[in-house]
């Protein structure tokens, strides 16, 4: 058999092969060349490029790939000049081609790409008719339509000689590009391709046909490919009933295609005569409700994939009956699969892992079973498995003879067989040969070595089933080899390493303990560095690693048209005995009780273990699975309490699923809790539980509930519990933090003594967030316990559930509370000479329907609900109200969309666009009161310190309409006041703050910063603004007031600290930039600075709004230091105003008594988890 390759291209866009006679994975020379997918024929392989161009990579081959061009020389005979190229009107051109219809000079022939070459110049071709002329390669005749001949007769009137020049490939190799169609228009950006038909007929050296789909969903056929001609002439369309978004090409006459609503095509009529098809039949997808996502067809097999992951094979196809007769379920879950040479399947698994199907035979087409394509990788000799994991890299002989998986028998505990070999801590194991085992037959022993026993014979896998429970526990992450292992003190390996077979493990399969929290660790230990305390690295479940030199490639595509194997192939990497070598690998349960046993103590127990715990609460809810590919899962779900000897109480979180016919679970000790958000996804009722780790590694877990009464029980139940552990019993107290998320939910944190601490501060991602009923836009607050919040609506609310234990007479009693919102969806459109504006763009332009930065895609059919406690209470409308202005039908204006609008048209504006809003309405109950009757834009209360009092709160806020207002008779026992004060502004404002000595600064909406002057008690309103210079070049839009210091952000969300700030000069002398990446800032009491940043660095995908606190700030360095990243995805606003908590100051310093420690639950070094925002 011949060596052949198998392509692959990982998910950042890196193309490898393997030869069927190697061992390794090899990656194409072209470093910077990246591809989506690609497909493999005889001989060579197409990909389609992340530019959208399609390339083409020939197999060497020992003959070269030429290519004659001729042309043909044309003369006429006339009386006076003899021969000449002087023709007659009625004649072919002078050069032309042999029919004579076409003209060709020689300058008029060009290389067809870069990947050809001429061999020479043109000569003269010296034979006439095969035999050598000695008339200079001139043919005569009587005229251009006669027959020509090499005899010059007396009646010759014209004459021919033909001219010819080589062309050679010279791309073999490596990926060359194949050019656009000229001057015919090209193909739209292609999506996907496939080449296949090499077999419709027994003529050698067929070449392949080539079908492409372009993103519009049309069908694209590639004419001229010719043995002498690999990259084709032309792209033509093949029309199509519906849109196209992939299709499949066997090496026959069979094609597939996937349609936009799910179902399949099917092409017939393909034929030598007929390479294109004559008409298209449709086929139902294999689920009515489950949409279809991949085909992949061979001689006479097709395969799908649907949109849950499920493999279905078509029974009955064959040339006569293109369409079969039926679907059948294939077990396993696969994100795309291909099949090759002799109808064999090659896949990739939901792990991004390569697997191939075994048992494929004429008489089997469907297979019996997955094995993983564990060729090596890197420069290590160990075998890549389908990701990395913690497998050992051959199989152990003394384990293997002890597993149940061995076909002899042995004693239950597995250890060194030679005792002397062996330690009291770590036995001595020794490889076994790998045996090669044929794809479709029984194993092959290899012959017996001096070194090594013969190894015991390798139980072939029969069925899906025992396939699945051998390679369900592949995804674990990457460890030494040291930590592979669980070692006993006796140097025994434990039975429970052993994951047997559902035959042999009975008819109940238990559940294995995949620990959440352990999983995280292990993600940010390997980004990290550090190892834990044992010199091992933690494990995890399915950890998204990296991918380096050293890792195995995260598989995106596979293409096996090239690779000749068949089910009694013997290919090294495609040993069936892959799977067996995860059997002995340290199982997820047993790394998480080995690296929480020593601080975690009894807690990290089994729960049927313990006899003092019980279950508050079960039930099923949907998981938003965190690793590739992220899709909702049901799950089962239940809260465990257990009682500690000194009374004190903890709970686990436990999720528990399926995956691969295998239960395990998840679990979260409570104490660990961040924060219980609600959060939009799929219109679900959904919520994200955040820990420490979680919010360093930006992912949550994510669940949902089936309606809005069961995750508010949910959520209430953990909320309780978590304070419950934490000891808080009480409403937020006069020092609480205050924030709210983008849907408007309230949160509050209860600020400890090692929150602004200069040494051992809290990290900012193990702040504990609560949330307090209600739906505000932003909250402010003060160490008096007044709370003020401003809804979406702008409506004013104050907080009336007290504060600490002082709740007063309302306290727990709630209000109704109503929002409304608008949602706002651009409508963009592009001038063009013909039609005017109209809503076709360029290829390059935003979509038509989209937000307002143009980056996703927004129409009023799809645009959604804030969240389902939402109801739309009006239509779509134009919106008239946008900044910039609009002409009478609401449009602005701009030359290109990246540019400012304006409201009315100019010769240079050659886009537009128009803003539709709906507005939505929320009701709800919450300790809120509102203070009627205008509406407000910002609002700021004065900060004080710890123990301060004052008969009146001075309190300031913006209209709707920028109005500067003062509010009057703020009491702590009348937080709502009495009535407001209009203070007169030359224009509207934006944003406002009161600091400490009443110092007011506010923001016009132009940019402009004022001061307000002789602020005080006994003159609330002051007296006059004075006008403070703006940033150069910059227009701030927000700002907060400290005790001795004044924050702003600006418009492209740079963060300006006033310099020069004094009792006697409280305007301060110059502005100093800090950072940038910021949204909001919040300075408090204490001068200390948090702010909202937009992005955090490394998490694109990530919804902007992050909390962050801004570390090494005091009387020497205002400014500060560095930030400190904490929660984040979707955090609007923050309020630090009333903390005023400082820590207590070490009266005697040569006191040994160590300092209290930052956590109840356990210490934090000091450390900051967020790096420095860069300016």
């Amino acid at each position: 058999m011949s060596v052949t390759l198998l392509w692959a291209v990982d998910v950042y866009g890196r193309v490898y092969s393997v030869s069927t006679a190697g061992q390794r994975w090899v990656r194409t020379e072209d470093a910077l060349l990246e591809l989506k997918r690609v497909t493999a024929g005889k001989g060579r392989c197409w990909g389609i490029g992340c530019d959208h161009h399609v390339y083409l990579n020939m197999i060497p081959h020992e003959m070269p790939i030429r290519y004659k061009e001729e042309t043909y020389e044309n003369q006429r005979w006339n009386p006076v000049d003899g021969f000449t190229d002087t023709l007659l009107p009625t004649d072919r051109w002078q050069w032309s081609d042999v029919t004579g219809m076409n003209p060709q000079p020689l300058h008029s022939f060009q290389l067809p790409s870069r990947s050809w070459e001429w061999e020479g110049d043109w000569y003269v071709d010296q034979n006439c008719g095969g035999e050598p002329s000695q008339t200079g390669g001139w043919e005569y005749a009587v005229d251009f339509p006669a027959n020509f001949s090499p005899d010059k007769k007396w009646n010759s009137c014209v004459r021919r000689r033909r001219w010819i020049r080589y062309r050679r490939y010279t791309a073999q190799g490596t990926w060359a590009k194949i050019p656009l169609d000229h001057p015919r228009k090209p193909p739209l950006p292609l999506c996907d391709i496939s080449c296949g038909g090499w077999e419709m007929s027994d003529e050698s050296g067929r070449y392949p046909y080539l079908w492409a789909v372009s993103q519009q969903g049309q069908v694209w056929f590639r004419e001229g490919i010719q043995p002498r001609i690999p990259e084709g002439t032309r792209w033509d369309e093949v029309e199509v009933p519906k849109e196209v978004v992939q299709l499949s090409l066997g090496p026959r006459d069979l094609l597939w295609a996937v349609l936009w609503d799910g179902n399949l095509l099917v092409r017939t009529g393909l034929s030598l005569d007929s390479p294109t098809g004559t008409s298209w039949l449709e086929v139902e997808s294999p689920e009515k409700e489950m949409e279809t996502l991949h085909v992949s067809v061979g001689v006479s097999v097709v395969w799908v994939i649907t949109k849950d992951y499920k493999v279905w094979f078509r029974r009955g196809v064959s040339s006569h009956n293109p369409c079969g007769s039926g679907w059948i379920s294939i077990v396993g879950e696969m994100m795309m699969l291909d099949v090759g040479l002799n109808d064999q399947v090659w896949a990739v698994g939901e792990d991004r892992g390569l697997y191939f199907r075994i048992g494929v035979t004429p008489s089997e087409p469907s297979g019996n079973g997955w094995i993983p394509v564990s060729a090596e990788w890197g420069n290590s000799k160990e075998n890549v498995p389908p990701r990395g994991g913690p497998e050992l890299s051959s199989q152990l002989k003394e384990a293997s003879q002890g597993s149940v998986l061995s076909s002899t028998d042995s004693d239950s505990k597995l250890g060194p067989t030679d005792p002397s070999n062996s330690t009291n801590d770590t036995p001595v194991l020794e490889a076994a040969a790998p045996s090669m085992v044929p794809l479709g037959g029984a194993p092959i022993v290899p012959v017996d070595t001096q070194d090594a026993p013969t190894a015991p014979k390798t139980l072939i896998p029969a069925s899906d089933s025992f396939i699945n429970s051998l390679v369900s526990d592949r995804d674990k992450t990457s460890t030494n080899q040291q930590s592979s292992l669980m070692i006993e003190e006796k140097g025994q390996f434990s039975p429970a390493q052993i994951l047997m077979s559902p035959e042999a493990s009975g008819s109940g399969t238990p559940w294995s303990n995949v620990d959440l929290e352990s999983a995280e660790v292990a993600r940010s230990t390997q980004a990290e560095g550090p190892l834990l305390r044992n010199g091992s690295a933690p494990y995890g479940l399915e950890g998204a690693q990296g991918v380096g030199d050293e890792d195995g490639p995260v598989w995106a595509w596979i293409s096996g048209g090239g690779c000749n194997v068949d089910a009694a192939s013997q290919i090294s990497w495609l040993s069936a005995t892959g799977p067996l070598v995860s059997s002995l690998s340290l199982t997820p349960v047993q790394s998480s009780v080995w690296s929480d046993q020593q601080h975690r103590e009894e807690i990290s127990k089994k729960p049927l273990e313990r006899s003092n715990s019980i279950w508050l609460r079960k039930g099923t809810l949907s998981w938003w699975r965190d690793w590739k590919p992220q899709r909702w899962v049901d799950v089962a779900v239940a809260l465990e309490q257990s009682t500690k000897s000194d009374g004190g109480k903890d709970s686990i979180f436990f999720v528990y699923y399926t995956r691969y016919d295998e239960k395990k679970y998840l679990h979260i000790f409570i104490n660990e809790v961040t924060a219980l958000v609600p959060v939009s996804r799929d219109s679900h009722y959904a919520f994200a539980v955040y820990t420490g780790p979680r919010t360093r590694l930006r992912s949550p877990l994510v669940l949902a509930a089936q309606t809005e009464k069961d995750m508010k029980d949910w959520l209430n139940l953990l909320s309780d519990v978590c304070c419950e552990c934490r000891g808080i019993a009480t409403p937020p107290s006069r020092q609480a933090l205050w924030s709210t998320t983008s849907k408007g939910d309230i949160f509050v944190h209860e600020p400890s003594f090692s929150l602004e601490a200069p040494a051992h501060t809290l990290s900012c991602d193990l702040m504990f967030w609560r949330q307090v009923p209600g739906h505000l836009r932003c909250v402010e607050a003060n160490s008096l316990g007044l709370v003020w919040g401003i809804g979406w609506d702008g409506t004013a609310w104050v907080y009336s559930g007290g504060s600490g234990q002082q709740a007063n007479a309302d306290a727990g009693h709630a209000h109704q509370q109503t929002d409304v919102r608008s949602v706002h969806v651009y409508e963009n459109q592009r001038w063009n000479p013909v039609t005017g504006y109209t809503d076709r763009g360029l290829p390059t332009d935003r979509p038509m329907w989209s937000d307002e930065s143009g980056l996703r895609e927004c129409t009023k059919c799809n645009t959604q609900l804030p969240s389902p406690q939402w109801a739309w209470v009006s239509e779509w409308a134009v919106d008239h109200s946008v900044p910039g202005g609009t002409d009478k039908e609401g449009w602005q204006y701009a030359a290109d969309f990246l540019v400012t609008f304006h409201g009315h048209k100019t010769l240079k504006d050659f886009v537009r666009r128009r803003r539709w809003t709906r507005k939505c309405k929320i009701t709800l109950s919450g300790p809120w009161q509102p203070v009627p009757p205008i509406p407000l834009s910002d609002i700021s209360l004065m900060s004080y310190l710890a123990h301060s009092s004052m008969e009146q709160v001075p309190l300031w806020a913006l209209s709707d309409k920028g109005d500067v207002l003062c509010r009057l008779g703020v009491t702590p026992q009348n937080p709502a006041g009495s009535s407001w004060l209009h203070v007169g502004t030359d224009q509207p404002f934006k944003s406002i703050s009161i600091g400490g000595a009443s110092q007011v600064w506010a923001i016009a909406k132009d940019g402009a910063v004022f001061y307000r002057g002789s602020v005080s008690p006994q003159n609330p309103a002051g007296e006059c603004w004075y006008h403070i210079p703006s940033p150069s070049q910059q227009t701030l839009r927000q700002l907060s007031v400290g005790r001795t210091s004044v924050f702003a952000v600006d418009e492209n969300g740079n963060l300006w600290y006033r310099q020069g700030l004094t009792p006697s000069y409280p305007q301060g002398s110059a502005w100093e930039v800090i950072s940038n990446n910021a949204t909001k800032v919040s300075v408090g009491p204490l001068d200390q600075v948090w702010m909202i940043a937009d992005r955090m660095a490394g998490f694109p995908a990530e919804t902007p709004g992050t909390v962050c606190h801004r570390l090494g700030v005091g009387p020497m360095q205002p400014k500060g230091q560095l930030w400190d990243y904490g929660i984040g995805g979707g955090w609007e606003h923050i309020s630090v105003r009333a903390n005023s908590v400082e820590a207590p100051r070490t009266q005697h310093p040569l006191s040994t008594a160590p300092p209290p420690p930052p956590s109840p639950r356990r210490p934090v070094p000091p450390r900051a988890n967020g790096a420095t925002v860069g300016v």
